[in-house]
């Protein structure tokens, strides 16, 4: 993409003036990734982990809500950009932009969340120190 980036200073008024690498290069979108150049990935059999069905159901329960669409959350998701939306896991992208949406129509707030994920992640932080407390407290009795 960088090869035929434009520059700034090039005028740019038609496609007809352009190398037809750069037009192609413009017209792609990101969310038009069909018939785009990448390398062969092998396909892995993965189980969906339980965040993953939590976060499905939540936005399913926010479309029967009515406060998405599944188009609408397909277009927040391409509007994540590039870095974002193929840096993130397919649900990733799920949670993200339902957590935009309900933030953007002030349905949360957003000290409300962030609280409320301190609040989680402490919790779980808890679990998993009692978790390896128990698993070493088994262990000494051998």
């Amino acid at each position: 993409m960088a090869d035929v980036m434009p520059q700034l200073h090039v005028r740019q008024d038609s496609p007809y003036t352009l190398p037809n690498e750069r037009y192609e290069a413009l017209r792609a979108v990101l969310h038009d990734v069909g018939g785009q150049i990448d390398v062969p990935a092998p396909l892995l059999e993965k189980g969906e982990e339980a965040w993953e069905m939590n976060t499905y159901v939540t936005c399913e329960c926010l479309g029967w809500r009515g406060h998405w669409n599944s188009e609408m959350r397909r277009r927040a998701e391409n509007d994540l950009g590039a870095t974002l939306y193929f840096g993130l896991p397919y649900y990733a992208r799920w949670i993200t932009v339902a957590t935009k949406t309900l933030i953007d129509k002030s349905l949360i707030r957003q000290d409300d969340l962030a609280a409320k994920i301190d609040e989680v992640r402490e919790r779980l932080r808890a679990q998993r120190a009692d978790s390896l407390v128990a698993a070493g407290s088994g262990q000494g009795g051998r």
